[in-house]
C-alpha cells in the first residue's frame, strides 16, 4: 500500500462498521499490518492480487447475517472507491466475543 493508503483503508473500514454495524463514530481502534511482497501468504487460485487485504474484526456482540452482508458490500465498495482496492482482494473475518474477555482499560473489565 502507498504511505497514504492506510489514512484511506480505516476511514472506510470505520465509516462501514458505523453505517452498517452500528458502531459510534468515536469507537475507533484499528491496527494496521503491512507486509512485504512474499511475507502474506495466501493461494493464488482465488481472484488475488498483490493488494490482497485481510481484514479481521473483533466484534463485543453477534450481528444477524443480514447486517454482516450489507457491511461486506459497504466495505468493499467504500475500499475500491477510496484507497482503490479490488472487492475481490478484500477477505473479511469477524469473531465475537463477550464482554467480559476484553477490558477497555485500567484492568476494568465491561
Amino acid at each position: 500500500m502507498a504511505p497514504a493508503c492506510p489514512a484511506a483503508l480505516s476511514q472506510s473500514l470505520h465509516a462501514a462498521l458505523v453505517e452498517s454495524f452500528d458502531v459510534p463514530p468515536t469507537d475507533r481502534f484499528q491496527v494496521i499490518h503491512q507486509h512485504e511482497a512474499g511475507e502474506l501468504i495466501f493461494d493464488r487460485h482465488y481472484p488475488r492480487s498483490d493488494d490482497f487485504l485481510l481484514i479481521e474484526i473483533t466484534a463485543g456482540r453477534v450481528r444477524d447475517t443480514a447486517t454482516k452482508q450489507r457491511f461486506y458490500r459497504s466495505l468493499v465498495q467504500r475500499l475500491q472507491r477510496e484507497p482503490g482496492i479490488d472487492p475481490e482482494d478484500v477477505m473479511v473475518v469477524i469473531t465475537t466475543t463477550d464482554a467480559q474477555a476484553r477490558s477497555f482499560g485500567g484492568g476494568r473489565g465491561n
